[in-house]
């Protein structure tokens, strides 16, 4: 527990550092480019996650970190995970929904998550029986059992209308309040008690599992769409509820 109170408190204080680097090139003109994928890359994800990778590795010498746009350097069980800019086409936009993700996995779960918002000036953390924080205040996940009356927010609709449109029309009708969305925020407000559910698709470990420990922490639950603790081999499609209820809810909409 004091290792990971340690770890949180230097993961805060290297996403808070690394907003700066982020946010100089917010707004500003940025040459995009497409990487394999055919997702887009900015010097800003770049120069933000090298200034992560470099100040994790100052905090932990020698220690695994993996991130999107540099990969995996070292092959420990235990490794540090970065997003730098989860959100680049909002980042291109002009939007200030885009997040940046830094976790810690141990012994194949999430260990602990930073989730934080540079142009909002919001930084939500929380670790395995440490509890969830915004800003340093302790927050929750709301009381929502039920999913009639839950907010639910749908991140990637156009990627599961496209791929899977029966379940994405079933969840196009379900909840007392829908939004469309993507990215990290809308798991954010589900650790907070803002929102109170989120269907997610086609996300890398990156986008996940520094996700998945401040849901946690806050008493939320997240899984993949069959139930399962989410690891680094996950297939990308994730649950995000405030409660088991209303999360058991989730699981058979989209199994139907």
């Amino acid at each position: 527990m004091t290792d990971l109170h340690t770890r949180l408190a230097a993961a805060r204080t290297i996403a808070a550092d690394a907003s700066a680097v982020a946010m100089a090139r917010f707004r500003k003109p940025l040459d995009v480019t497409q990487k394999s994928d055919d997702s887009p890359v900015t010097i800003a994800d770049q120069t933000t996650e090298r200034a992560i990778r470099d100040a994790l590795q100052a905090a932990y010498p020698g220690e695994t970190i993996f991130g999107e746009e540099y990969g995996q350097t070292g092959n420990d069980d235990a490794m540090w995970i970065v997003d730098p800019i989860d959100g680049t086409r909002s980042f291109i936009a002009g939007l200030p929904l885009f997040g940046m993700l830094i976790g810690y996995v141990a012994a194949q779960r999430p260990q602990l998550g930073i989730i934080n918002m540079p142009a909002l000036g919001e930084l939500y953390a929380g670790a395995r029986g440490v509890g969830a924080t915004l800003n340093g205040a302790p927050i929750v996940a709301s009381d929502c059992r039920e999913l009639a009356t839950a907010r639910l927010c749908l991140n990637e609709m156009d990627r599961m209308l496209a791929d899977i449109p029966d379940t994405a029309l079933r969840l196009a009708r379900a909840g007392g309040l829908r939004r469309l969305g993507a990215d990290c925020y809308p798991h954010a407000l589900v650790a907070s008690g803002h929102a109170d559910a989120v269907v997610d698709y086609g996300l890398q470990p990156y986008d996940y599992l520094p996700v998945a420990a401040v849901v946690e922490a806050a008493g939320g639950v997240m899984t993949d769409w069959q139930g399962r603790p989410l690891s680094l081999t996950s297939d990308g499609r994730t649950l995000t509820a405030a409660t088991p209820e209303l999360h058991a809810e989730l699981l058979e909409l989209v199994q139907t």
